[in-house]
């Protein structure tokens, strides 16, 4: 394939890798935009192929293991349940680390299979994208399986701090920059393999520290991570197609990752330094726990909604995680049919990751135009009748707006505190993933239904 058709395949392989953003910013257009990201990858794929002077019987190992991937890749997404998506994501996003870290490898021992000179004389320009491109995928990959350890309840979601962690962090970084320095004057394999193993340790370093809370931007900010890591080896192997979309996947990213901080109320960089979540509780924070609550049944919920003329329902994660929100969708129609006026309420970091619930929710159905983010719906929850607030806790917990002590002061939550009845689902008392409790649980207007989420769902519907 000539250079001049391979330079125009791979721009309409990048033109449908924006357009498939594009799409993917509404969940209007969102499958639209996934099909624009399949053509794209299948162009650039097949052009890479293709480009190449000679096929050699090698091709055909590489062709084997493309199968292999795409074959295991495709199992798993077509396995996982929606409440297992962040961890699916964070998975994905440590093998494109990983990924770029072996071409990195093979660019540095053998680099005139890439047309870079040879072992000792690497072109200047070339080890230097090789450098960032290897510590960038060293650091998305382990911070990536530190995400994913967390996410599935396999490590603590509570910060692991350190005395003097943001000062070994900082030396770290200083040192991978010297190393790169060194290595670029050098090109010693020792410094090379340092140099990896030291943003290994920076990537686990970076994410301990980064409470349950804070993982919504984690999630984003690795997802940014991979791309950048992608580019940098696109420069290394001179694939226009892998420039183009690492830098659409990083850009995006950081956009996400400041759109979701933004929702915080907090610093990209407070994140990345000490994130929120998982802190210990307090003796007051304990006795809360020992004020009374006003708990009732499935009964109860119905009769408030019976008697209702707008209600506003607040999923979260705990919704994801039993799987209720076809009997949420069942319960919201029994609702309509009575003339009852319904809404749903999406704040920015509910779940696990940017738009959790938004896909929960369009997988159930649930009509677009009835979903509506903090900014739009904050203020109507002081005329809405009942707030059924369905697993989601820290995003609605008031202590966000009056305790300058706590971890998630200045966060913007949803003043469901402000509707005349709430409707808690959840299954205890427990703190949420940001480890502390919940004022909500205590107030006057509250009633707390103490059952499974699609359990108590499907016991209210019968009941209406």
């Amino acid at each position: 394939m000539s250079a001049n058709l391979s330079a125009s395949l791979y721009l309409v392989s990048g033109v449908l890798f924006i357009l498939a953003l594009r799409g993917l910013s509404s969940p209007e257009t969102s499958r639209q935009g996934n099909l624009f990201g399949i053509i794209g990858m299948i162009i650039a794929v097949a052009v890479t192929f293709l480009s190449v002077d000679n096929f050699t019987s090698g091709f055909i190992y590489v062709l084997i293991f493309l199968a292999i991937g795409g074959s295991i890749g495709a199992f798993i997404a077509y396995r996982i349940p929606m409440t297992a998506m962040p961890e699916l994501v964070a998975g994905f996003h440590s093998l494109v680390g990983l990924a770029a870290v072996f071409v990195a490898i093979s660019a540095f021992k053998n680099p005139a299979a890439f047309n870079l000179g040879s072992p000792g004389n690497i072109k200047l320009a070339s080890l230097i994208e090789m450098a960032i491109g290897a510590s960038v995928g060293a650091i998305t990959f382990s911070g990536s399986v530190i995400a994913f350890l967390k996410l599935q309840g396999i490590m603590s979601g509570a910060p692991i701090t350190f005395k003097g962690q943001h000062l070994l962090n900082a030396l770290l970084l200083i040192l991978i920059v010297i190393l790169t320095i060194y290595l670029c004057s050098t090109q010693s394999s020792n410094l090379f393999w340092i140099l990896i193993a030291v943003s290994f340790l920076i990537g686990f370093l970076i994410i301990i520290p980064i409470g349950g809370a804070d993982m919504p931007v984690v999630i984003s900010m690795l997802n940014s991570y991979s791309g950048w890591a992608a580019a940098g080896i696109g420069f290394t192997l001179e694939n226009t197609a892998l420039i183009i979309t690492g830098a659409l996947v990083g850009s995006s990213g950081a956009i996400l990752s400041y759109i979701m901080c933004k929702g915080m109320n907090r610093s990209f960089f407070n994140v990345i330094l000490g994130g929120f979540g998982g802190t210990e509780q307090t003796s007051g924070s304990q006795n809360k726990e020992q004020r009374p609550v006003k708990s009732g049944n499935a009964d109860d919920a119905a009769f408030l909604m019976k008697n209702a003329s707008s209600v506003i329902i607040v999923p979260g994660y705990g919704m994801a995680v039993a799987q209720a929100q076809h009997a949420l969708r069942e319960m919201v129609d029994t609702l309509k049919k009575n003339d009852i006026k319904v809404s749903y309420a999406i704040h920015p970091v509910a779940g696990r990751m940017p738009g959790h619930m938004n896909v929960l929710l369009a997988e159930a159905n649930v009509p677009y135009d009835e979903v509506f983010e903090l900014e739009e719906i904050n203020n109507d929850f002081a005329n809405a009748d009942v707030a059924f607030v369905i697993g989601a806790n820290d995003v609605t917990n008031p202590v966000a707006k009056t305790d300058p002590q706590s971890p998630i002061y200045g966060m913007p939550v949803l003043d469901v505190e402000k509707c005349k009845s709430v409707l808690f689902v959840k299954r205890s008392l427990s703190p949420g993933y940001a480890g502390i409790d919940n004022d909500l649980f205590y107030k006057e207007n509250t009633l707390m239904l103490f059952a499974d989420a699609k359990k108590m769902t499907e016991d209210i519907t019968k009941n209406l």
